[in-house]
């Protein structure tokens, strides 16, 4: 069950972060890292690995796109 929410919770932060990589958008990224880490959190209290690691994944995409824009734009 905490892995069902894991990935719920990725889905709803890859939501956010996929419009955040526009230019302009970064700070959507600020958004969505809260519920990310509630993600990662689930996940790894959860029996299975997927759900933290899809957080995971979507948390690098949103810790280098801040990176990029140097974590404003």
């Amino acid at each position: 069950m905490l892995n069902l929410l894991a990935w719920l919770f990725g889905l709803i932060s890859l939501v956010i972060v996929i419009p955040s990589t526009i230019p302009f958008l970064g700070w959507g990224n600020w958004l969505a890292l809260p519920v990310i880490v509630i993600g990662v959190i689930l996940g790894a209290l959860s029996s299975s690995d997927s759900g933290r690691n899809f957080c995971l994944i979507v948390l690098l995409i949103a810790a280098i796109r801040l990176s990029i824009g140097g974590g404003i734009i």
